[in-house]
């Protein structure tokens, strides 16, 4: 068997964005492992991203991934202040709503309901697999579909 391709998308309207939410769906992700670097206006998300594509045709795995967003003028979460910072968020969604074009608003949903907010000038994103790969396991809040966790 082949080994898996690298996946590398970039968005830049809310088109792009459906494509790259669609790949990220159930991407295992730690608090900690959400960053804001304000001087760069750029927030950043690494996980363990499910291979959506990969498990039509080969074993289900997660390949380690970061979610970039450029162009954020501000970063603001419900339900996350709560959460301790090592726990396992399952990251279900990425939508984009116009407020005063091109700019807008990116929101992160995640399964227990948490959300991030992002501020942007317009939708400037990167979905990049870094290469790790490991068995893929069910993530909080969402089982996988057997009822095995594998």
């Amino acid at each position: 068997m082949a080994p898996a391709q690298a996946l590398k998308l970039i968005a830049l309207d809310r088109e792009g964005l459906g494509v790259i939410s669609a790949h990220i769906q159930n991407t295992c992700v730690k608090r900690v492992d959400m960053t804001w670097l304000p001087r760069q206006r750029r927030f950043l998300v690494a996980g363990m991203r499910y291979d959506w594509v990969g498990a039509k045709t080969g074993p289900e795995e997660r390949v380690s991934s970061v979610l970039r967003f450029d162009r954020v003028l501000k970063v603001s979460h419900l339900g996350l202040t709560e959460t301790d910072s090592d726990a396992t968020l399952n990251l279900l969604a990425v939508t984009f709503e116009k407020t005063d074009p091109p700019a807008g608003i990116i929101i992160l949903a995640f399964a227990d309901g948490a959300l991030v907010r992002l501020d942007v000038e317009c939708v400037e994103a990167e979905l990049r697999d870094m290469g790790h790969r490991i068995p893929a396991e069910a993530c909080p809040g969402h089982a996988l579909a057997d009822s095995s966790g594998v």
